[in-house]
């Protein structure tokens, strides 16, 4: 490396998929921007890459104004904000943009639903990375070979990616300290009201207690195993054995708790992840029936329509091709 190269800014393109996630962008690239305030050079610079070149629509509708189409500019990384349906997102050019990118060793990022359009793109095999929990259970069915963590975020060689939200501003932090220094880092952490910087491999969600709002441990041993097996339904009696309970008094927690009885909510839970696999994935009913613990396609659509109004299939309503597609 010259010294004009450690002296030149480090160019960060952020290609903005249509329906990106306008907080988890601006968690990523409002660090950048403090860095260069703070140390009083300009240490990173940014622009925006659309898929056509024209302005990228945001999923609350903001648009920002794209700097280049695919196929222009020179980065030094490229980060992927993507968000809505990102498994949805089909389109060609993206994908081998990004696959040529990656041979030039151009470090590449995801946020939020971003690592969905990397793995379209074949460049996460080898990598360890995240992803947000709300995409993950569709990834697992599409990419069951590659190396998912359910962690904040993941950096590893030159691959970074993120779960989403505010947790970019926490795998800002750790890009910042190992090109910069932790000095730097911290004052940018400090000048967000960050008074905690997580680390990547924490949770991406909040523990069962504050979710539900309740604090009976067995209880919420249950729910969290519950949770890990929507697949292969624990039985009644084994729930109840690892609450250390009774099955009747484990009836009556729930009813006390959560207001519903155990069968009720465990098939809550199973028909919450049947409607994400349905809008998420191209599965056919019957294997996101089998996927979600059911025996047949016949028992899930009874209990689905029961449950959301409509039968599984109108979650596949078609509607107006998107611009990329």
């Amino acid at each position: 490396m010259t010294v004009n190269d450690r002296e030149r800014p480090t160019h960060v393109g952020f290609l903005l998929i249509p329906d990106f996630a306008l907080l988890a962008y601006a968690s990523a690239i409002e660090p950048l921007r403090a860095a260069n305030r703070l140390s009083g050079r300009d240490l990173y610079r940014w622009s925006h890459v659309s898929i056509d070149g024209h302005p990228a629509p945001a999923s609350n509708g903001v648009s920002i104004q794209a700097d280049y189409g695919l196929e222009e500019g020179r980065f030094d990384y490229v980060v992927v904000c993507a968000g809505g349906n990102p498994a949805a997102f089909q389109h060609g050019p993206t994908f081998s943009w990004l696959r040529q990118l990656a041979r030039r060793g151009v470090r590449l990022g995801g946020v939020s639903g971003g690592p969905y359009v990397l793995a379209r793109a074949n460049v996460l095999s080898g990598y360890r990375f995240t992803i947000h929990w709300e995409h993950a259970p569709a990834f697992l069915e599409d990419y069951p070979e590659l190396d998912l963590r359910r962690s904040l975020y993941e950096i590893d060689r030159d691959r970074l990616t993120c779960s989403g939200g505010t947790a970019p501003l926490d795998m800002m932090h750790a890009v910042i300290a190992r090109e910069h220094g932790s000095e730097l880092a911290l004052a940018v952490s400090e000048w967000f009201l960050q008074t905690h910087v997580r680390e990547g491999a924490g949770p991406q969600r909040m523990p069962l207690r504050e979710r539900l709002g309740i604090s009976h441990g067995p209880l919420l041993r249950v729910v969290g195993r519950m949770e890990q097996s929507l697949e292969n339904p624990v039985g009644r009696e084994e729930l109840a054995r690892t609450a250390g309970v009774s099955l009747r008094q484990l009836e009556r927690l729930f009813r006390l708790h959560l207001g519903r009885s155990l069968g009720e909510h465990y098939l809550g839970l199973r028909l919450d992840r049947a409607r994400d696999l349905l809008r998420q994935t191209t599965l056919s009913v019957l294997e996101i029936a089998l996927a979600c613990g059911f025996a047949s396609a016949s028992h899930f659509s009874r209990a689905y329509r029961q449950r959301f109004g409509h039968a599984p299939r109108t979650e596949r309503t078609p509607s107006a091709d998107p611009v990329w597609r």
